[in-house]
């Protein structure tokens, strides 16, 4: 019984085994046949690079589904487990335009915010020097309170001048018609109540 069955696999255990994902090789154009052994005509091309499902396996042949769901037979020497250098080099090339696009916009972005950062410095350079000199107005206006206060202190207890001059004049013209008055009240009473002037 266990010849049987070994006897079994050994026969069509390369054509058992499970879908596995292959590649055609670098740089060749392969057929893709309808016959299991590729006698035929090939009905499509397929480039290096192309991505096929292995559904099963023969002794020197693999039927093969492509991305778009066409089967057929190919050559197995050609089909490899692993990308062609040339798909994994355009691979990279692609990565690396993206990686060059995105440094770029980093570059860029970089640059924006360096110069916002800039932009930020100077604002607050130019609000310390405001700062500075409102506070140095502020100084000096206090010295200037200080010295109106001093100077005020001093003259607390005296008068002010045009005070003293306008009280002169209301004096003198007082003391004018306060004389005026009294000359009147003598004339008159000298001269019994009449005024002679």
């Amino acid at each position: 019984m266990t010849r049987v069955v070994l006897a079994f696999l050994l026969a069509f255990g390369p054509t058992l085994t499970l879908a596995d994902t292959a590649y055609v090789t670098d740089i060749l154009r392969l057929g893709l046949h309808e016959a299991e052994d590729t006698s035929d005509q090939p009905f499509r091309t397929l480039l290096s690079g192309a991505e096929l499902e292995v559904l099963q396996r023969v002794p020197n042949f693999s039927l093969v589904q492509t991305a778009d769901g066409q089967q057929g037979w190919v050559k197995s020497a050609y089909l490899v487990a692993t990308k062609p250098a040339q798909l994994r080099v355009s691979e990279v090339e692609d990565a690396l335009e993206i990686m060059r696009d995105e440094l770029t916009l980093a570059q860029l972005a970089q640059a924006a915010a360096e110069s916002q950062t800039a932009q930020l410095g100077r604002d607050i350079r130019a609000r310390e020097e405001s700062s500075d000199a409102v506070l140095d107005t502020l100084e000096r206006l206090k010295r200037d309170t200080k010295s109106y206060e001093a100077r005020l202190e001093a003259y607390r207890n005296s008068v002010p001048l045009s005070w003293v001059a306008v009280a002169l004049a209301l004096a003198v013209v007082g003391g004018f018609l306060a004389g005026m008055w009294c000359l009147d009240v003598l004339i008159r009473k000298r001269y019994g109540g009449f005024r002679v002037y």
